[in-house]
C-alpha cells in the first residue's frame, strides 16, 4: 500500500526544511513537503498533534531475556554473578516455543516504544542445541514485519566468566560453530541494503568464550561471506584483567591481534575503554552500541561515548536484555544518553539531536542498512509517528524532539518498516499481546521447573 502522512507537527527531515507531509510510493519515502494532496489509491494517515521521527534501531539486544525480567537472585548483583544467577541459569532450558514467545514480547515491546530494527545477540548456542530455537527468532521478526540482524553467538569454551560451568552448558567446537553459521546465512542473509533479514557472526564474548584462533577463523569466515561481526567487549573490569592476565595485552589490542577491530566491527558497552583504546577504535573505524541503562542497572558504569562521538568513532544504541534493564525502549535509551552524560560532564556534551542520529541513522549505517535511518527521499520508509496530544506535552515548546526529551511513557500512533505499517494506534498489527501473555505465563511455569 501506498501512504500520505499529513498535518504533523513536525517531520525530523533537517534536508528539506519546514516539513510537515511524507509521502510513501512502494515501500520508499517519495515526497517530503507541505500541502501534499492525495493520489488516487493512496491511504490517508492524518498526523495532526503529531512529530514523525526516523524508525529508531536498535543495536545490540538479548531477546531471549524478556522472560528474565526481575530474577530475584540477581537483582542486586554485578555482571559476572548475575550472568550466573539469571541468563546461564535459565536459557539451557528454553525451548522454540518460549523462544518464539520472549521475542515476540521483546520485538513488541522495541516496536511500542518506535524501534524499527533490532539486532538480537542471541547466544543460545551449546554442543547439542538444534536449529528451531534460532529459527524461533527469526519467525517471530517475521510475524511483527520488524527488521531482524541476528548476531549469531556462542561460545567454543567454557572460558572464565562462571556462569557456563556452573550451569553445565557444554559449548560447541569451532568446527560445529562455523557450520552452524554458515546453514543460517545460507537460509536467511540478506546482502543488500535494504535487508529485512541480516546475519552477524558475533560470539558471546570476545574475551571470554572463544580461543584466538577460533575469533580469527570467525573473522575470516565472516569478511568471506562479507558479514559483519558483533560481541561483548570491556563491560567490566574483568574483561581487561583477564585480557592482560591471558594474553599479555589490552582488551583492546587482543581484538586488534585476533582480526576484530575495523569498519564492520561494533561492541556491546565498552565502558571500561581508556583514552588509549578509544585512540584505537577510531583509528580502525570500530562502532559501539552504548547501552546506558543496563550498564547502570549492573553498576557496570558510563561508556566514555561523548569522548568516542567527539573523536569519530562511530556511535549507536543498544537496550541490551531486559534482563538487565528491565525494559526494550529505545526511547529509553536516547533519553538516558541525553541526561546521562550531560549530568557527568555538562550541559553541552550531549544534544537531542546527536542522541537520536545515535538511536537512527548511525545504528543503521553501522549494520549495514544504508537506506534506512533517516527521513528523506528515496530512503526506506522505516518511521514512526509520535502522538503528542497526551496532556504531558501540553507545555513542551521544542516539539520536534518532544518524545526523546520526555521520555517514556510515548505513544506511536503509526509506524512503518519497509513501508509496511506495524504499529497501528499504539498497537501491533496482527499481534494478541493477550494471548501471547497468557501463553507466556504456562511456558514460564514450565521454565522455572526445568531450571530448579
Amino acid at each position: 500500500m501506498d501512504y500520505l502522512i499529513k498535518n504533523a507537527e513536525a517531520v525530523h527531515a533537517p534536508q528539506s526544511g519546514n516539513v510537515t507531509d511524507l509521502r510513501i510510493t512502494n515501500g520508499y519515502i517519495s515526497e517530503l513537503g507541505r500541502d501534499l494532496v492525495p493520489a488516487p489509491g493512496e491511504t490517508l494517515i492524518d498526523a495532526g498533534q503529531c512529530v514523525v521521527l526516523p524508525g529508531l534501531v536498535n543495536t545490540h539486544h538479548h531477546l531471549a531475556q524478556s522472560v528474565l525480567k526481575g530474577v530475584p537472585e540477581g537483582l542486586n548483583q554485578g555482571l559476572g554473578e548475575w550472568l550466573a544467577s539469571v541468563p546461564y541459569r535459565f536459557w539451557p532450558h528454553f525451548t522454540p516455543r518460549l523462544m518464539y514467545l520472549a521475542a515476540t514480547l521483546g520485538l513488541s515491546e522495541l516496536l511500542r516504544s518506535g524501534g524499527t530494527t533490532c539486532a538480537d545477540h542471541h547466544y543460545l548456542y551449546h554442543a547439542g542445541v538444534t536449529e528451531e530455537l534460532e529459527d524461533a527468532v527469526w519467525q517471530a521478526a517475521e510475524d511483527l514485519g520488524i527488521r531482524l540482524v541476528l548476531c549469531r553467538g556462542g561460545a567454543t569454551v567454557s572460558g572464565s566468566h562462571k556462569g557456563m560451568a556452573r550451569a553445565g552448558i557444554r559449548p560447541e567446537n569451532i568446527d560445529t560453530m562455523l557450520e552452524r553459521i554458515d546453514a543460517s546465512r545460507s537460509r536467511y542473509h540478506q546482502p543488500h541494503s535494504n535487508a529485512m533479514r541480516k546475519l552477524v557472526v558475533a560470539p558471546t564474548s570476545l574475551i571470554h568464550s572463544s580461543r584466538a584462533e577460533d575469533l580469527r577463523a570467525l573473522a575470516a569466515y565472516a569478511r568471506e561471506y562479507d558479514l559483519r561481526l558483533h560481541s561483548h567487549l570491556l563491560e567490566v573490569p574483568f574483561d581487561e584483567s583477564q585480557a592482560q592476565a591471558l594474553h599479555g595485552c589490552s582488551a583492546v589490542e587482543y581484538a586488534a591481534r585476533c582480526d576484530w577491530l575495523g569498519p564492520d566491527v561494533w561492541f556491546a558497552h565498552l565502558v571500561q575503554a581508556t583514552t588509549a583504546d578509544i585512540e584505537q577504535l577510531v583509528a580502525t573505524g570500530t562502532g559501539i552500541s552504548h547501552c546506558p541503562t543496563s550498564n547502570c542497572r549492573l553498576g557496570s558504569g558510563i561508556a566514555p561515548v561523548t569522548a568516542m562521538d567527539k573523536a569519530g568513532m562511530p556511535v549507536s544504541l543498544g537496550v541490551d536484555g531486559s534482563a538487565s534493564s528491565e525494559s526494550a525502549s529505545m526511547i529509553q535509551e536516547a533519553n538516558l544518553s541525553w541526561l546521562l552524560h550531560r549530568a557527568v560532564h555538562g550541559p553541552d556534551a550531549t544534544t537531542l539531536e546527536r542522541c537520536l542520529d545515535w538511536s537512527s541513522v548511525n545504528g543503521a549505517r553501522l549494520l549495514g542498512l544504508d537506506i534506512t535511518g533517516e527521513l528523506a527521499i528515496g530512503r526506506a520508509a522505516d518511521l514512526v509517528v509520535y502522538d503528542l496530544a497526551h496532556y504531558r506535552y501540553t507545555g513542551v515548546h521544542a516539539r520536534t524532539l518532544a518524545p526523546v526529551m520526555a521520555g517514556e511513557p510515548v505513544k506511536v500512533k503509526t509506524s512503518f518498516v519497509d513501508g509496511r505499517q506495524v504499529v497501528d494506534n499504539g498497537e501491533v498489527v496482527g499481534l494478541d499481546l493477550a494471548q501471547v501473555a497468557s501463553e507466556l505465563s504456562r511456558e514460564m511455569l514450565q521454565l522455572l521447573k526445568r531450571a530448579g
